[in-house]
Order: structure tokens, then C-alpha cells, then sequence
């Protein structure tokens, strides 16, 4: 058996699941990933990064009881992929180099963690060691668990996207001025 690094990149596994009910408590009118930011929608900026990274990805929109289910449905409709990095859809700000920088990571690691400014973020990269923790995975409950066994590494990036997500009509408007702030 060869212990050299998978040479195919792992799947960006975009959650698109959420019912968004903080955003519309928050007064908005529409879903959360529909909102408009600078001229497009909040899924469309997530989705652009994406694609610029240059990785595989998959959208995983189907409605879902909680995240657990979220990550378990897209990791079995990834299953060749040698690893996933977990992205929900509402960080329209994650640059695809932190994506990039979290999949080439994942190559030597089971787990890559996204820091910024002392704060975790996403993409948060699995290897498929992880698979099976993955796909058991249900409810509410995100992949902390996951994370906490396996070897995870914190991965310092310069990239607040991966920690400004959209859950309110304020979390909008700061998104908004953090991408006029960009240029």
C-alpha cells in the first residue's frame, strides 16, 4: 500500500440545507442565501469562490433536519472523493485561496481547521479517514465531535470570510462593508 498523498484534490461539500429562520426573525424578507450582497445573492458569491478555488464541489440544498444530516447526505454524495472540506453556504466573503490552502493542508493531516483572528472558521477540511464519523453524523449537531477524534490542526489563515456568516440582517450589513472595504 502506498503512502503517498491522494493526487486528486478533496471535495468542497457546500451546505445549503438551513432554513435561515434567525435571518427572517432578523426582518429579512427573503431566505438568507437569496439576500443580496453587492448585486448578487449570498449562495452566488459562496458558489463563485468555490469554483475560482479550481476544487471539485457538490451543493448539497436538499432540506435536512439539522447539520449532522447536512454533512452526512453531502459526504454520501461524495463518496470517491479522498476527503471533503466542509463549507456552509452563508460565508459569501471565504476567499478561494483559504480553500485551497485548507485542501493542500489536508494532505498531510485528518482534519484542518481554519483560524482567523484567534476564531475557527470553515472550510473545515476532513480526510477520508474520516469518512465513517462523517456519515453518522444527524441532527443539530455539526462535526465537533469529528473533529475532536481525530488529529485535527489549526491552520492560521488571513481570510475573515471563513468567519463572517450571514444569520442576520446586521451580519448583511457587515458583509457589506467588509467586501466594499476590500476593493
Amino acid at each position: 500500500m502506498s503512502t503517498e498523498p491522494p493526487s486528486t484534490p478533496p471535495t468542497v461539500l457546500v451546505l445549503a440545507s438551513g432554513r435561515g429562520e434567525r435571518f427572517a426573525a432578523s426582518g429579512g424578507t427573503v431566505h438568507k442565501l437569496q439576500a443580496k450582497l453587492a448585486g448578487r445573492t449570498v449562495l452566488e458569491r459562496t458558489l463563485a469562490a468555490v469554483r475560482a478555488s479550481g476544487l471539485p464541489w457538490h451543493l448539497e440544498d436538499a432540506g435536512h433536519p439539522g447539520m449532522g444530516d447536512s454533512i452526512a447526505a453531502a459526504v454520501a454524495a461524495a463518496p470517491h472523493a479522498c476527503g471533503w472540506l466542509i463549507l456552509p453556504a452563508d460565508l459569501p466573503l471565504v476567499r478561494p485561496e483559504t480553500l485551497r490552502a485548507v485542501a493542500a493542508a489536508l494532505r498531510e493531516h485528518e482534519v484542518v481547521v481554519p483560524m482567523v483572528q484567534g476564531q475557527r472558521g470553515h472550510p473545515v477540511g476532513f480526510s477520508a479517514t474520516c469518512r465513517a464519523d462523517l456519515l453518522k453524523l444527524q441532527g443539530d449537531r455539526g462535526a465537533a465531535g469529528v473533529i475532536r477524534s481525530h488529529d485535527a490542526i489549526e491552520l492560521i489563515v488571513n481570510d475573515i470570510g471563513c468567519v463572517t456568516d450571514i444569520d442576520t440582517q446586521d451580519d448583511l450589513a457587515r458583509a457589506e462593508a467588509l467586501l466594499a472595504g476590500r476593493g
